[in-house]
């Protein structure tokens, strides 16, 4: 009973209250500026220092490499619109936050019209948005995606109201990446397009998959609105996919429910555009050749891009249900792609062929000064390791670039073809 009379006085002493209250506001301090939860991997806490590096930003690191406490920062509005590692600056939520939470799904990085269309081999928007910051690229400027893939570059482009140019070989990357940069814009007439489309589908034989799936596309191919139409197109690729990995029998339910949740997603981006006044950057995604891109010299401000790791990854086949969807014949068309053709050693000579060749085109297109960010990694053919990442630096070196930035990244997922990858930035001279 002394004790905790003892302990009483003590907590009621004003020298107690006193040390309580200081503990209480340091928990406070560091709890100000802080990491999202998932940051878990060393490549993230780099590229997040990196983030505030490239804005100027002096900081101290506590031990457990999370907490971080600003000493100087030029421009806080600035950095919490813009950052990507960061889930508050000074006690207050970043742009970041308030976007990500608007996600239908179950996978933090597929926010917004991320989730469109399950392609493989995508990188992390999280990742992105932090390279096109550290790459100091700002709005007005072009950034450039020769190997879009599924959009993700232009999408955070758009957000961070910067301009973007990308493109791909694939119909399915060009239709998934318009679908998840263009439909925004078209949010009611997508609505009342999908109602007429249910009301045309109601009396269908939904179990009856050879007379829906043409049925469907017929109604697709109907629409005028050529953003309206490349929605549900999209929406149709998915339920493909659907038909094809998920084994999902009822081709109708599935192309129904997948506008549905896509129309949810528009509709959630169009709402975070309003209540955070966001100006999007322009997005002109084309389907063409990296190549041979169809851009005038030195106009690009930024490159931002993942080269094909085709020879690891057969993305033709990957997508063969989707291509065959929009009428391909997949073999007749892997002779455009990169890695995809020949076999053995003459496969991995065309891919390096082919890979120089696109590096000569975006080193033509950079303007000088900028920076260019490849993510790329060695895979292994016939248990040879092949050093696509030793080419690429060595390429740039020999042009003159400076590489800025090496850093090991983790790669799940292909780790039986490929165990990391590196995300290189090179500036040009």
């Amino acid at each position: 009973m002394r004790v905790r009379n003892n302990f009483k006085i003590c907590l009621e002493s004003k020298e107690a209250k006193g040390r309580i209250l200081q503990m209480s506001s340091r928990i406070v301090e560091k709890d100000k500026t802080r990491l999202f939860w998932n940051v878990q991997f060393i490549y993230e806490l780099v590229l997040a220092k990196k983030e505030l590096e490239a804005f100027a930003i002096k900081y101290e690191v506590d031990s457990n490499f999370r907490g971080i406490e600003i000493l100087e920062i030029p421009s806080e509005k600035n950095f919490s619109n813009r950052t990507s590692y960061f889930e508050k600056i000074n006690g207050l939520p970043t742009l970041y936050s308030k976007i990500t939470k608007a996600n239908i799904t179950r996978s933090i990085n597929q926010y917004l019209t991320h989730w469109f269309y399950p392609y493989k081999g995508k990188y992390h928007p999280q990742m992105i948005r932090a390279l096109i910051n550290i790459m100091k690229i700002n709005p007005g400027e072009i950034i450039l995606d020769p190997f879009i893939g599924s959009g993700t570059t232009a999408l955070e482009a758009q957000l961070l109201g910067i301009g973007c140019i990308g493109v791909d070989i694939s119909e399915v990357c060009f239709r998934v990446s318009k679908a998840k940069t263009e439909t925004v814009k078209h949010t009611i007439e997508i609505e009342k397009e999908f109602e007429i489309i249910l009301q045309k589908l109601r009396n269908i034989d939904e179990n009856n998959n050879e007379k829906v799936i043409p049925q469907i596309q017929q109604l697709i191919s109907d629409i005028t609105n050529e953003s309206v139409q490349n929605f549900f197109q999209v929406a149709d690729l998915i339920a493909h996919s659907d038909k094809a990995r998920r084994k999902k029998k009822n081709f109708l339910e599935s192309f129904i429910k997948n506008s549905e949740k896509m129309l949810t997603s528009v509709k959630d981006y169009s709402r975070v555009i309003q209540e955070n006044n966001l100006t999007l950057g322009e997005v002109n995604i084309h389907l063409g050749n990296a190549k041979n891109l169809q851009i005038e010299s030195e106009t690009i401000d930024g490159i931002l891009c993942s080269p094909p790791y085709s020879i690891a990854l057969n993305y033709v086949e990957n997508d063969k249900h989707a291509l065959e969807a929009l009428g391909y014949n997949t073999t007749e068309i892997k002779e455009d792609f990169i890695g995809v053709k020949g076999s053995g050693n003459k496969k991995i000579d065309l891919y390096n062929r082919d890979l120089i060749q696109s590096y000569l085109e975006m080193d033509r297109v950079l303007k000088p000064g900028k920076y260019c960010s490849i993510v790329i990694g060695n895979a292994r053919v016939n248990k040879e390791e092949v050093p696509t990442v030793e080419t690429t630096i060595n390429f740039f070196l020999d042009k003159g670039y400076t590489l800025e930035m090496n850093v090991d990244k983790i790669i799940f997922g292909l780790y039986n073809v490929m165990q990391k990858e590196n995300i290189l930035i090179f500036k040009k001279p």
